[in-house]
């Protein structure tokens, strides 16, 4: 009975997790040159770091910018964290460890590689409420992963992660699920990577990973007070805004 509930609460959350990456029509496709072009190719600039993250900002606030703007941005700036990181990893990271703590709700994503062959490569904002939860000041460091209706959980993942300083590398595990704020399930972890990637709370090469005894991951960008960019395992980029204390 429990398994058949989580099988249709699945079904119905990953069916409306496609319209994430439907280009809607109030955007005019451009082509993605104009924002990269900003940034030179020989050194970091943090110019460059606090301009794509004011886009981004303003995005995770609005959700008005031009999706393919937000694209450029979030390209640009893995690219010149990731300069900013070989400068310094170990104050870097912690900068990332420092902030990453709290509720962050998804608000971009470019979907894995596999879900952006099936949508032509479009990308859009997060229809629903995603909320992404990180608890560094413990051990083991938690992770909660669920999509919500107002304040009420449908569907919510719970584990534990790491976080590998040298390689900005976020590794978990989910080995429980809570439908509804009321049930928990203990469960496996090909069978929660599997109901994640149904979801689009996860992506189908967490599965692969399981398979070999891996955990999925995140390639962590960057996290301060306001917004967190992370790439996942499965290629997709992400953008979230921190959720304010009420």
């Amino acid at each position: 009975m429990l398994r058949s509930i989580i099988f249709y609460t699945t079904l119905l959350l990953g069916i409306a997790s496609t319209a994430a990456f439907t280009q809607p029509q109030s955007f005019t496709p451009t082509r993605r040159n104009s924002f990269l072009a900003l940034s030179t190719a020989t050194a970091t600039s943090d110019a460059d770091i606090q301009e794509a993250k004011a886009l981004l900002c303003r995005a995770a606030e609005t959700k008005l910018e031009n999706p393919d703007r937000v694209l450029d941005a979030l390209e640009s700036l893995e690219k010149n964290c990731k300069k900013k990181h070989k400068e310094n990893p170990a104050a870097f990271s912690k900068d990332i460890m420092d902030n990453i703590s709290g509720e962050w709700r998804l608000i971009f994503t470019t979907g894995t590689k596999e879900r952006q062959k099936k949508s032509g490569g479009r990308v859009n904002y997060f229809p629903l409420k995603a909320i992404q939860t990180f608890d560094a000041t413990v051990e083991p460091k938690v992770i909660e992963n669920g999509i919500y209706a107002w304040n009420l959980p449908l569907l919510r993942f719970s584990g534990d992660f790491d976080f590998d300083e040298r390689r900005r590398k976020l590794e978990f595990d989910f080995d429980l699920i809570e439908l509804f704020g009321l049930i928990k399930i203990k469960l496996g972890r090909k069978e929660v990577a599997k109901i994640g990637a149904s979801t689009g709370l996860g992506s189908a090469n967490n599965e692969k990973l399981a398979d070999n005894g891996r955990r999925a991951f995140f390639d962590w960008i960057s996290a301060d007070e306001n917004i967190a960019t992370a790439r996942g395992g499965g290629g997709g980029l992400a953008l979230w805004k921190r959720v304010d204390e009420e």
